[in-house]
């Protein structure tokens, strides 16, 4: 038996939100509903700009793998994460997270340096747009790749958003493969449409030949296949992944189990805040096909998950949330 359902490589990042309008956004220069990498000066110059606008959740931690991580932790599933966060009371902060969340992780020495963080900025629309200043984050490395947990997990899920940093891209490859080495299933998340278009070669390395999962939603989808109809799109992907799921908003999802495609209604709700959908959705649905559900089953579930995600703000749900989508589920 494994010791681990899930492990999972990424960002650390303390997440902030603030609600403002498509104006504030343009006026800001942000491309609305991507992720926008900044200095650290930067993102104190957007968040002096934005005083005074309604914070929306209080400090989170976060980080789109550790975000999935973390849900799958809650639903039951015995998760490891491998990331990195400074000797500062925001890393301090991070690892308490992960710990009552019952996420295992490494015990390396914490440096000097600053904890990854970003804003989250949400419109009306309930579109979410990032600011991200990655800190230390941005030096994880081979350092941090744990093989030994690797090798006592089902799966490994790997944060795309690593093919941005010169350590992180080394380190995704090296769990992919260390993965691979130890039949241990691979699921990678493409993570943003920015990412797809300016870092698609990365991204073919981080994947290598083939992988067993692949997460993305549509524009995703199609920026990685370079293609502007779905169904090609969908076509491209079985040549790298084995199974994959396509989210697309609020109207299904696809989900590709390796012979047969799926469409799996979303529940209608009314969104706030789309920030951790995705995230949600693939720890979801990780953690049901551990459980032993099938690829529809497993969509059923983790739209489910994700619908309550986007209901409110922030990108995660509160223990007992996570204990209710149990209760109300066959999973």
């Amino acid at each position: 038996m494994t010791k681990y359902d899930i492990y999972g490589i990424g960002a650390a990042l303390v997440d902030t939100e603030i609600e403002l309008t498509d104006e504030d956004l343009s006026n800001l220069n942000l491309d609305k509903g991507i992720m926008t990498l900044v200095d650290e000066d930067n993102q104190h110059k957007l968040v002096n700009a934005l005083e005074g606008h309604l914070v929306a959740s209080k400090k989170a931690s976060g980080g789109s793998a550790a975000n999935s991580i973390i849900a799958a932790s809650y639903f039951g599933s015995r998760t490891y994460y491998s990331c990195k966060v400074a000797d500062d009371e925001n890393g301090s902060f991070y690892l308490h997270d992960l710990t009552e969340a019952g996420v295992a992780f490494g015990s390396h020495q914490r440096q000097q340096g600053i904890t990854g963080k970003c804003l989250v900025m949400i419109t009306p629309d309930a579109e979410r747009t990032m600011a991200t200043f990655l800190g230390i984050s941005e030096t994880l490395s081979l350092e941090e790749v744990n093989h030994e947990a690797i090798g006592q997990s089902r799966y490994v899920y790997i944060e795309g958003y690593l093919v941005t940093s010169e350590t992180g891209k080394p380190a995704a490859i090296e769990t992919r493969k260390a993965a691979q080495q130890n039949n241990v299933k691979v699921a990678v998340s493409l993570s943003d449409p920015a990412i797809v278009q300016h870092f698609k070669s990365g991204l073919d390395e981080i994947i290598g030949k083939k992988v067993d999962i692949i997460f993305c939603n549509k524009n995703e989808a199609l920026h990685f296949t370079d293609t502007d109809e779905l169904e090609t799109a969908i076509e491209a992907l079985k040549e790298v992944a084995d199974s994959f799921v396509i989210t697309c908003g609020a109207n299904s999802t696809l989900a590709f189990n390796g012979e047969q495609l799926f469409e799996i209604p979303c529940q209608p709700v009314k969104a706030i805040d789309t920030n951790g959908a995705g995230d949600m959705f693939a720890g979801a649905f990780l953690h049901a096909i551990c459980k032993g559900e099938d690829f529809y089953t497993a969509g059923v579930f983790a739209n489910h998950a994700a619908g309550r995600i986007v209901s409110q703000f922030g990108p995660r749900l509160k223990p007992k949330q996570h204990a209710e989508i149990l209760g109300s589920t066959t999973i």
